[in-house]
This record gives structure tokens, C-alpha cells and sequence, in this order.
């Protein structure tokens, strides 16, 4: 088949879920490291799922960070390439999450999945908090992810080039940065995690009139 893409380097997550959000953050990260050649894409692929099939399709390789239960201490990081791939990404984390396994699956049967896969992946602590951001254990790996994808990268023939500080134009919006992200969350006394105690008590006070 014809390729439209040499190489894709996919971040997948939804950063509202505290570290189910790392490979967004990771894909993020090594944008803002590296700058590579045009035939390499990277992507911010959220929780788009299925929606993601066109252009995993078009590639000839593809790069994923994620977070994955691997059933590990929490910031474990893993490595996975070719068949180890679909078996991990079937492990959904939440609800919140699409299978990428699904993607890998439709491709294959199809006959336009990638020449070559592999997975960063890492074992999250938390998940279920709504509005969090990653927890430090798994922030801290994220920079040991961004040099084990430009590693893969340039073994795969795409050597990156180190960018000098604020040499790029953000992969998200800045908005969306982790930076501003943590620093614009409020306080769990003004948006309480699990249910705004104060909403849900107004309720039950209508309920009990």
C-alpha cells in the first residue's frame, strides 16, 4: 500500500483524568524538545479512538505514549514493539478511554495497519479525578519518554534536533500547557472533586421539602 506518512508520533488521553492525560503530555513534551523531519507527525490524539484510523492508517510507523495498566508500581515506564503492542492497548483504564486496540484491529484486518509499531507507556497512579493533573510520579517520567521516542525515532531513520528554549510553536494550544492547566485549576474548596458538596446538599434539602 501507499503511505502519506513516513512516521507518526501519537499521544493518546484525555489529560482531564489526571495521568490518564500522559501521552498527551508526553507527545507535548518531545515537540517542545525536539524538532524532526518533515516526513515525522506528531499528534495530540486525545480520545479520539476510531476517529484516529485515517491517519494511523497512512503510516508506515507509529510511535504511541500512553498510560497502561501494566500492573506495576505507579510510574513504571514500558517499551513495547510490534505484537507486544495490541495485547497491552486492549487494557482499557476508564471508562473515560477509547481502545486503541480497536484502531490496531480495524487496521490489520483491513491490510493497512503500520510496518512497525511501538509503545511508551506508563503505569498510572490515579485516574479518577476530574480536573487533576499528573501525579508526580508519572510527571516525572515524562521526560525519559521523550528520549526514548526521539531514540526510536532516529533508529527508525528520523534523527531529531534539540531545539533551543521557546524555538517552536506549542503543539496545543497554550491554554491547554500543562503549566497553565495546573495553575488555573481551583482549589478543592471552590470545585470539589467528586460533586460540589454544596450544589448536592441544596438538592437534597428540595428533595426533603
Amino acid at each position: 500500500m501507499t503511505y502519506r506518512c513516513e512516521a507518526l508520533a501519537l499521544g493518546i488521553g484525555n489529560v482531564l483524568w489526571a495521568d490518564e492525560g500522559f501521552g498527551v503530555r508526553a507527545i507535548e513534551a518531545l515537540h517542545a524538545a525536539y524538532a524532526f523531519p518533515e516526513a515525522v507527525v506528531l499528534k495530540d490524539g486525545g480520545t479520539q479512538g476510531l476517529y484516529l484510523f485515517d491517519l494511523i492508517a497512512s503510516a508506515r510507523r507509529v510511535l504511541v505514549f500512553d498510560a497502561i495498566d501494566f500492573g506495576l508500581a505507579p510510574g513504571s515506564l514500558r517499551l513495547l514493539r510490534g505484537t507486544d503492542v495490541p495485547a497491552w492497548s486492549a487494557t482499557k483504564l476508564s471508562p473515560h478511554q477509547t481502545g486503541f486496540n480497536d484502531v490496531l484491529a480495524l487496521a490489520a484486518l483491513r491490510g493497512e495497519g503500520p510496518e512497525a509499531i511501538t509503545l511508551i507507556g506508563v503505569q498510572p497512579e490515579m485516574l479518577a479525578d476530574l480536573g487533576g493533573s499528573l501525579r508526580d510520579a508519572v510527571k516525572a517520567r515524562i521526560s525519559e519518554a521523550v528520549e526514548l521516542g526521539a531514540r526510536e525515532l532516529a533508529t527508525w531513520g528520523f534523527p531529531g534536533r534539540r531545539r533551543s528554549d521557546g524555538d517552536f510553536i506549542p503543539l496545543n494550544a497554550c491554554a491547554l500547557s500543562i503549566d497553565a492547566y495546573e495553575k488555573g485549576r481551583p482549589s478543592e474548596a471552590d470545585a470539589c472533586r467528586v460533586g460540589d458538596a454544596r450544589l448536592l446538599g441544596g438538592l437534597r434539602h428540595q428533595e426533603n421539602r
